[in-house]
C-alpha cells in the first residue's frame, strides 16, 4: 500500500502540468464520493460537504461568503462521465498547448478559464430572465478545458489532426464544433454550465488573439488590474552580457518562423531539429 502511495506521490511530483492537474480532479472527485458513502453509513441526509462548500452558487449573496469557489468549481465534477471527457479533451488538448506555450502558461489558462466561464455563469443567472430565480450550482473543468482548447485553435486553426474514419481535421474546425454544441444546447437543463462553457472559450480565443497581436507573455491576465501604479517604469535587468542580446533575438526568430510553418502546415512539417529547437523553449 505504502509502495503505492508513493509511486503515485513520484508520479505526481515528476509529472507534467497536465497530469498534475489531472491527478487533481481525480483526488477531488474521489474525495467526494467518499464523503458521500460515510455520510451515508452515518445517515446523514444533509448535502455533501465537498460539493457544498467548493461547487460555485449562482446566487451572488451566497458566493460572497465562499469567494474561493470561483476557482475551486473547476476541479469538481458532478458523476464519472462528467470527470470522464473533462479529462480526456484535458490531456489531449493540455499536451498539444505546452507544445507551443510553457506549462506555467497551461495553468494560467486553467484557472483563468475557471474564473472568467465562473463570471459569465454567476452574470448569466443574474441577467437572462429564463435563470433568474433559480437555485443552481457550478461544477466541472469544461470552462478550463475550453479555454485551453479554443486559446490553442486560435494559436494554431490550421493545425490537423487525424480522426479514424473522417481524416485530416484542422484544429479550428473542430474547435468551431466544440463551440457550436454548446450554443444548440443552451435550452437544455445545462444552460448555466454552457455559458460557463462559451465563456472560458471566450477567455482563450480574446486573449490569445491579443498575445499574436502584442506578443506579450501568456501569464496572469489580470495582474496589472492589481498593481499600485508608479511614475517609474520598471525595465528588465540582466545579469548576461550585452552580447547575449543578439543570440537571443536570433533564437527567437526562429521561433517565430517556427510557429508559422506550424499555422501553415503543421506540427508535423516540422524537421528534428526545429522540433528540437521548439521543445527546448517550452521548457523555459
Amino acid at each position: 500500500m505504502n509502495s503505492t502511495v508513493n509511486n503515485l506521490l513520484y508520479k505526481y511530483k515528476n509529472g507534467s502540468i497536465v497530469e498534475k492537474l489531472i491527478y487533481l480532479n481525480v483526488v477531488a472527485f474521489l474525495l467526494m464520493y467518499v464523503v458521500n458513502s460515510v455520510a451515508f453509513l452515518f445517515n446523514y441526509q444533509g448535502a455533501n460537504f465537498v460539493y457544498e462548500w467548493f461547487s460555485m452558487p449562482a446566487d451572488v449573496d451566497y458566493l460572497i461568503t465562499r469567494p474561493w469557489t470561483i476557482i475551486t468549481y473547476g476541479f469538481l465534477h458532478g458523476d464519472f462521465l462528467h470527470i470522464l471527457f473533462n479529462l480526456i479533451w484535458l490531456y489531449y488538448i493540455g499536451n498539444l498547448f505546452i507544445d507551443y506555450f510553457t506549462q506555467k502558461q497551461l495553468l494560467s489558462f486553467y484557472i483563468y478559464g475557471t474564473v472568467f466561464g465562473g463570471l459569465i455563469y454567476l452574470l448569466s443567472y443574474n441577467f437572462f430572465p429564463a435563470l433568474q430565480n433559480t437555485n443552481a450550482t457550478l461544477v466541472g473543468a469544461s470552462s478550463a478545458v475550453s479555454a485551453i482548447f479554443i486559446g490553442i485553435a486560435t494559436y494554431i486553426p490550421n493545425y490537423e489532426f487525424r480522426l479514424r474514419f473522417i481524416g485530416f481535421v484542422k484544429l479550428w474546425v473542430l474547435a468551431a464544433i466544440f463551440v457550436a454544441i454548446d450554443v444548440i444546447q443552451l435550452p437544455s437543463g445545462n444552460t448555466g454550465g454552457h455559458l460557463a462553457h462559451l465563456g472560458g472559450a471566450l477567455f482563450g480565443y480574446l486573449y490569445v488573439r491579443q498575445f499574436k497581436k502584442s506578443s506579450v507573455k501568456i501569464s496572469n491576465p489580470f495582474a496589472n488590474l492589481f498593481k499600485r501604479k508608479s511614475t517609474l517604469k520598471t525595465v528588465y535587468k540582466s545579469k548576461r552580457k550585452t552580447s547575449t542580446t543578439a543570440s537571443d533575438k536570433n533564437s527567437q526568430q526562429q521561433i517565430d518562423a517556427i510557429l508559422d510553418k506550424i499555422s501553415k502546415s503543421g506540427y508535423d512539417s516540422l524537421n528534428q531539429k526545429e522540433k528540437d529547437l521548439l521543445f527546448k523553449q517550452s521548457k523555459k
